[in-house]
C-alpha cells in the first residue's frame, strides 16, 4: 500500500491498479505472498483500503452514446480524408491525361499529396490512431516518409541501379501508395475495435493469464482482418491504374505500419521505431550494395540483391524488408500487448 499509493489514489477502477502492479513486476506469483490468489483480488483489496485523492473522480465516467457516436463519426471522417484526396487526384490526372501539361500536372500531383498527408496527420492527432503524450518517437515519421517514398519510387530506382544507372526520369507506380491512402480508415477501425475488445476482456478476466491468453486470439484477428482488407483495397487500385496484380510489398508495409501504430498507441513507441528503421536500412542497403559492387573487387557484395531480383524482381527487396519488420513487431506485439498494463490510460 504504501510503495503504490500513488496509484491506488488515483485509480478509477480496481484493473487499473492490476495493471499498474502489472508494470511494475507484480505477478501472481508475487501477489500469493500477500495472501491474494492473483494480482487483480489483491488490486481489489488496495483500492478499497486506500481512500481517492480528494478532487479525483471515484469511478470511471462512461461517455453518453450519443457523444461516442459523434466521436466515432468524427474520427471516421478524418481517416477517410487520405484516401479521398488521393483517389480524387488520381481522378483529375487520369481525366486531364493528355490535356495538361507536365507542369500543370505536377502541381496537381504535389496539391493532393498535400492534403492527404495532412489529412493523415489529423488522423494520428486524434482518435484510436493518436498516441498520448510521451508515448510517441520523432524519428517514426521520418521512416514512414521514407517507406512510402521508396513505394512510389523505389523499384523504379533500383531497377535503373541494376542496369547501369540511375538515369533519366523514373517511372512511379502510384497504385500502391493509393491503396495504402484508402487503408487508413479500415486501420482505425481495427485498431478501435482491438482496443475496445481488449478493455472488455480486461474487465472480464480474473488473472493476467487469463486477461493474455484472450488478447493474442484478437491481436492475430485484427491483424488478419487488415490484411485482408488491405489486400482487396490495393487489388481495386491496382485495377485503376491498369491491373498487374497485388503488390506483395505493399501489403507487408501496409501490415508494419498497422502493427508499429498499435504498440506506438499502447506504451511501446521504440520497438516500433526500431522495426520502421529497420525496414528503412534494408530498403537503402540494397542499392548501396549494388553499386559498391561496381568497385573493383568487391562484385560479390552485389550477389544477394543480384539473387533476389532475379527470383523474384526488384519488388521482392521491399517485401523481405517489410515483411521481415512486420513478424517482428507481431512476434514483440504478442508478448507487449498481451499485458494489462498495455491497456491502461497514458
Amino acid at each position: 500500500m504504501h510503495r503504490h499509493r500513488d496509484l491506488c489514489e488515483r485509480a478509477v477502477d480496481p484493473l487499473e491498479i492490476a495493471a499498474g502492479l502489472e508494470a511494475h513486476g507484480v505477478t501472481d506469483r508475487t501477489a500469493a505472498r500477500y495472501r491474494h490468489r492473483d494480482v487483480f483480488s489483491l488490486a481489489e483489496e488496495l483500492y478499497a483500503r486506500v481512500p481517492t485523492v480528494a478532487g479525483e473522480p471515484g469511478r470511471a465516467t462512461v461517455p453518453a452514446p450519443m457523444r461516442d457516436i459523434e466521436t466515432r463519426a468524427a474520427w471516421s471522417l478524418r481517416a477517410l480524408l487520405p484516401g479521398a484526396a488521393c483517389t480524387a487526384t488520381a481522378v483529375v490526372l487520369k481525366l486531364t491525361d493528355g490535356v495538361l501539361g507536365g507542369g500543370a500536372r505536377l502541381t496537381v500531383a504535389l496539391v493532393g499529396g498535400l492534403v492527404a498527408l495532412l489529412g493523415l496527420g489529423l488522423c494520428l492527432r486524434s482518435g484510436p490512431l493518436h498516441a498520448a503524450e510521451g508515448r510517441s518517437s520523432a524519428a517514426a515519421p521520418v521512416y514512414g516518409s521514407w517507406l512510402l517514398g521508396y513505394v512510389l519510387y523505389g523499384d523504379a530506382l533500383l531497377d535503373q541501379v541494376l542496369s547501369g544507372g540511375p538515369e533519366g526520369p523514373w517511372a512511379i507506380t502510384p497504385a500502391p501508395l493509393l491503396g495504402l491512402a484508402l487503408a487508413v480508415a479500415p486501420a482505425a477501425w481495427c485498431a478501435h475495435l482491438f482496443s475496445v475488445h481488449a478493455q472488455r476482456k480486461l474487465a472480464g478476466s480474473r488473472a493476467l493469464e487469463e486477461f493474455a491468453a484472450g488478447v493474442r486470439p484478437l491481436l492475430f484477428g485484427t491483424v488478419a482482418f487488415f490484411l485482408c482488407v488491405l489486400t482487396g483495397l490495393l487489388y481495386l487500385a491496382d485495377l485503376g491504374y491498369g491491373g498487374g496484380g497485388v503488390p506483395v510489398a505493399a501489403a507487408a508495409l501496409g501490415v508494419l505500419l498497422l502493427l508499429a501504430r498499435l504498440l506506438t498507441v499502447h506504451g511501446f513507441p521504440e520497438p516500433a521505431t526500431t522495426g520502421l528503421a529497420a525496414a528503412c536500412a534494408v530498403e537503402a542497403v540494397a542499392p548501396a550494395l549494388v553499386l559498391a559492387g561496381r568497385l573493383p573487387g568487391l562484385h560479390f557484395v552485389a550477389r544477394p540483391v543480384d539473387t533476389v531480383v532475379v527470383a523474384a524482381g526488384t519488388g521482392a527487396v521491399p517485401a523481405i524488408a517489410c515483411g521481415a519488420a512486420a513478424l517482428g513487431l507481431l512476434i514483440h506485439a504478442t508478448v507487449a500487448l498481451s499485458r494489462a498494463s498495455a491497456h491502461t490510460r497514458a
